[in-house]
């Protein structure tokens, strides 16, 4: 069986096929920054591919994300008469089925040992002794944060980590900082990816509050880095209490 020619819309699973299936890739989006040195044809980034640009490149298939990419974006795709693999995820037991179906798809004969590796690690992570309340941010002007149902939370939920907005009718509501304040949590988490909180940039908003910037790879990607996403999430997590 040939290696199937493979555009992937999405960085993380970008990330897993390039180290899983080499030679399968054939173009990435211009986010897919992992694993370092990637030499693919770009095709624009993950809400506006290069609909054109992809069909020229005639792949065997094409792998995104419902969250990730636009649906009228993979309509155009599928009308331009290529296959769409599209992964849904929201808990870790999904992303590691989705990773198995994926790796499959893209021609993995047998199971990587760094998704062996990734499920190991999840099985015992590193909790805080007694449960923790965070905020997380993901866009400021206007802030946004973590509400329901999503990968992020159930990742920090795994660790200990209580979101007070996990129940909000809304995955990603817009709060206001005066309200964010207001809930008193333990600590701020602040990732880099949406948007790039930094120590400059973010952790002002909340005097007096722990916070925590983490990687935006080990918080919401799905793929190689959830093998060390536990204990380094872990760590700056435990570290932001002092």
């Amino acid at each position: 069986m040939s290696t199937p020619r493979v555009v992937s819309l999405v960085p993380s699973l970008t990330e897993a096929v390039a180290v899983s299936a080499p030679g399968a890739l054939i173009a990435a989006t211009d986010w897919c920054t992992h694993p370092a040195g990637l030499d693919v044809a770009r095709v624009g980034g993950t809400k506006n591919p290069a609909v054109d640009r992809i069909a020229e490149l005639a792949p065997d298939l094409v792998i995104a994300n419902e969250e990730e990419n636009r649906p009228p974006d993979l309509d155009a795709l599928r009308t331009a008469g290529l296959d769409v693999l599209v992964t849904h995820v929201r808990t870790l037991p999904q992303a590691f089925a989705e990773l198995d179906r994926v790796l499959t798809a893209c021609g993995v004969r047998s199971r990587p040992g760094w998704l062996g590796a990734a499920e190991a690690a999840w099985e015992t992570p590193p909790l805080f002794p007694e449960p923790r309340t965070a905020v997380v941010p993901i866009w400021r002007r206007p802030w946004m944060v973590l509400g329901r149902d999503t990968f992020a939370g159930y990742l920090l939920a795994r660790l200990g980590v209580r979101n007070p907005y996990a129940d909000h009718p809304e995955r990603y509501p817009r709060v206001p900082l005066d309200e964010l304040r207001a809930a008193r949590p333990d600590l701020v988490v602040l990732p880099d990816e949406p948007y790039r909180f930094t120590a400059d940039d973010g952790p002002e908003a909340f005097p007096g509050l722990p916070g925590a910037l983490v990687s935006g790879r080990h918080l919401t990607w799905y793929g190689p880095s959830l093998a060390e996403a536990p204990q380094v999430l872990g760590r700056v997590l435990r570290a932001a209490r002092r």
